[in-house]
């Protein structure tokens, strides 16, 4: 846990924050500023920073475990038969505003190529 992080806080619940998803490894809740009409973040309890933080720890388990959790939520909100779209952002360059590794999944109406 990283004491100065936004997400840190909503695992360890000092801040509150309706979850949909939650096991031992990952938690889910909607994005305070949705772009899409379904748009939820996916997140390791563990701190890691970004992306590339995890995979230099050697997480490639819990990396693919998000993914997993992001496909299981679009199936329930019936988003797999027309399609959505998983985000990662790493860094600054790459539009990432908090530092706590997460996974954006946007769906509900169509999304345009390019992204941003």
């Amino acid at each position: 846990m990283s004491a100065d992080c936004i997400f840190c806080k909503i695992v360890d619940r000092t801040i509150p924050s309706p979850l949909v998803y939650e096991d031992s490894e990952v938690v889910a809740f909607q994005d305070i500023n949705p772009q899409a009409a379904h748009h939820l973040l996916i997140i390791p309890r563990q701190h890691f920073a970004d992306v590339g933080e995890a995979a230099a720890a050697g997480e490639g388990a819990l990396l693919g475990k998000i993914l997993t959790v992001a496909a299981e939520l679009a199936k329930a909100r019936n988003l797999a038969a027309t399609g959505y779209r998983l985000v990662c952002n790493t860094g600054k360059d790459g539009g990432q505003t908090v530092r706590h590794l997460h996974v954006h999944l946007l769906g509900g109406r169509p999304l345009g190529w390019p992204p941003g």
